[in-house]
């Protein structure tokens, strides 16, 4: 099976599904993006390993990356293999004592682990054939690797979140992750981050 390797483009809120997100994969070296529709959990569980967030519990993923170095086990690569009937399926490929596993799973689930432990994904030329499309330009393109757009846009009810000082805002980032509300938290930092540059 020939692999196509992908990279996380970002995460953004459907236009056309209310309470989900696209997770928009590129192909490396190339145009073609698969967008893939995942639900809130899921993006905040992506959002939060690519931000390099610290919850004060740890999340379901993080968990299972827990489980997996207690058992001298690691993720080497997740590859989405199929879409059938408007879902993905995806393999999350271990190796523990040099003996190598596949475990199925959900291609959101998969995204989460892969992030958390900084290992590759990818897909197949027949999946990308079938659901992909071609970013628009070399402009669209050049804005995509700018490394705040790699972050997801969440909604967020104050929208005034501008005129706040930033000492409040780093208060209310501390709150939010106490309160181990991501998506908030993760809006915030987004803000926070824009104005020290």
């Amino acid at each position: 099976m020939s692999k196509i390797r992908l990279e996380i483009r970002g995460i953004e809120y459907s236009q056309t599904q209310s309470g989900s997100y696209v997770l928009d994969l590129k192909e490396v070296g190339g145009r073609r993006r698969m967008p893939i529709l995942i639900g809130g959990f899921e993006a905040q569980a992506i959002a939060v390993a690519l931000e390099k967030m610290v919850p004060n519990r740890p999340m379901t993923h993080d968990l299972f990356v827990s489980f997996l170095a207690q058992l001298n086990a690691r993720v080497k690569e997740i590859i989405i293999h199929e879409f059938f009937e408007g879902l993905f399926k995806a393999n999350i490929v271990m190796e523990q004592d040099g003996i190598e596993m596949t475990i199925d799973s959900r291609s959101s689930d998969a995204v989460a682990i892969a992030v958390r432990f900084n290992a590759p994904i990818y897909t197949t030329e027949k999946v990308l054939r079938e659901v992909s499309h071609l970013s628009e330009s070399k402009e669209e393109e050049d804005h995509a690797n700018m490394p705040d757009d790699d972050l997801e846009e969440f909604p967020m009810e104050d929208d005034s979140i501008e005129e706040v000082d930033i000492a409040l805002l780093e208060h209310q980032l501390n709150e939010a992750l106490e309160q181990e509300d991501y998506e908030k938290a993760s809006r915030i930092r987004d803000e926070i981050n824009k104005r020290k540059k």
